[in-house]
């Protein structure tokens, strides 16, 4: 029996390789990004609580109407709109599924996606198994921006959907208000829909304001904003995100999502309500708690052989290593991991035709010991 692949170009993951090989090694692992300090203990506490009540059977697949409540609480707060509880919010298996079941339930064959590269790695592979033809659009370094010439000139009676990330990852930059302007400008005259991965919504740094689409009249009408519980409550494992878009989007959503996922887990979903409810001022001190660790990253390195511009957003930064060696990013990384003992993510990956690229993604979402200790090492490159 032969087995015809509808994904034959995907492999391993970037992140599961140099995580395994950061553990076969004994590597400080700051690729794959996780924190290596705990969620909340409060937010713990109300998980167990939970379990304890019994709160252990089926949630609604749309998500318990406690959690909802409270995500368009604070969408309203932070982005001036509140979104119909029961209309308009679905409570997904993180953020990775939001965009699989928003992708998988507006892409037909044939039509078109713009994704912008490097792209993170869940996307191309969401589209292809849709039936849809990705369409890249390369960001160039070393500023990484969004060339809206190129956009327009990509843009065909076909496209059916582009795919932004801000704060981005793997590059760190945000998308600023402005130029969320530019793109709604240039779908004005089409039917393309938006969908806009904001995971990383509450890291940004130095002054600057997230700029969702959750809150930009013309694109959420046309819109999906996915988010995540787990960067924000510091508790990856426990995947819980959700998507917001108009309830003619999320019904079409929800037909995928029911038989994807069905449900995410009951008291996970409580705790988080909970949590939100009981310390409102969490999200709200993120971006000081994540801008000084990113600080603290960089000063630890400022004798070392590296240079960067600071991280804009995210728990990431880039590090160029032009001035050390003019190896491919691939081949530095496993240097890295080999002689260094640190394990990063090289961004030529996420690039389906990538330019020569001299920086590595490494996420400071640690304790301040383990950045130290990266750093130290670091330092002997």
């Amino acid at each position: 029996m032969k087995i015809r692949s509808k994904l034959p170009h995907i492999g391993t993951t970037i992140f599961t390789v140099m995580t395994n090989r950061a553990r076969e090694l004994g590597a400080i692992n700051l690729a794959q990004g996780f924190p290596d300090y705990d969620a909340p203990a409060r937010l713990k506490d109300l998980l167990a609580y939970h379990v304890a009540a019994g709160h252990n059977q089926y949630a609604p697949m749309i998500g318990v109407a406690e959690l909802r409540e409270q995500i368009a609480l604070k969408l309203g707060t932070s982005y001036g709109r509140f979104p119909n509880l029961d209309s308009e919010i679905t409570v997904t298996l993180g953020a990775t599924e939001a965009i699989f079941s928003a992708v998988v339930s507006l892409v037909h064959p044939g039509e078109e996606v713009i994704l912008f590269d490097p792209s993170y790695d869940s996307y191309a592979p969401a589209v292809i198994s849709a039936g849809g033809r990705p369409i890249h659009i390369p960001l160039d370094p070393p500023k990484f921006q969004i060339d809206w010439d190129r956009v327009r000139a990509a843009i065909t009676p076909r496209t059916r959907l582009v795919m932004i990330n801000t704060p981005h990852n793997p590059v760190t930059t945000v998308i600023p208000r402005k130029e969320l302007d530019i793109l709604a400008e240039i779908l004005r005259p089409t039917d393309a829909l938006v969908i806009s991965d904001e995971v990383y919504e509450h890291m940004i740094y130095d002054g600057a304001r997230h700029a969702s689409i959750v809150e930009h009249p013309e694109l959420y009408e046309r819109g999906v904003a996915v988010f995540s519980f787990g960067k924000t409550m510091h508790a990856t494992g426990w995947r819980v995100g959700y998507a917001v878009a108009p309830p003619d989007i999320t019904r079409e959503i929800r037909r995928v999502h029911q038989f994807n996922t069905f449900s995410i887990a009951h008291p996970l979903q409580l705790a988080i309500a909970d949590f939100l409810k009981e310390v409102p001022e969490h999200n709200a001190g993120l971006s000081a708690f994540y801008q000084a660790k990113r600080d603290r990253f960089l000063e630890l390195l400022r004798d070392s052989s590296f240079s960067w511009t600071p991280a804009a957003g995210s728990y990431f930064q880039l590090l160029d290593f032009s001035a050390i060696t003019d190896q491919m990013d691939v081949e530095f990384a496993d240097r890295v991991l080999r002689e260094a003992g640190v394990a990063s993510i090289p961004v030529s990956p996420f690039y389906t035709a990538p330019p020569k690229l001299n920086v590595l993604r490494f996420c400071f979402a640690k304790n301040d010991s383990t950045l130290e200790e990266a750093a130290a090492r670091l330092c002997k490159l």
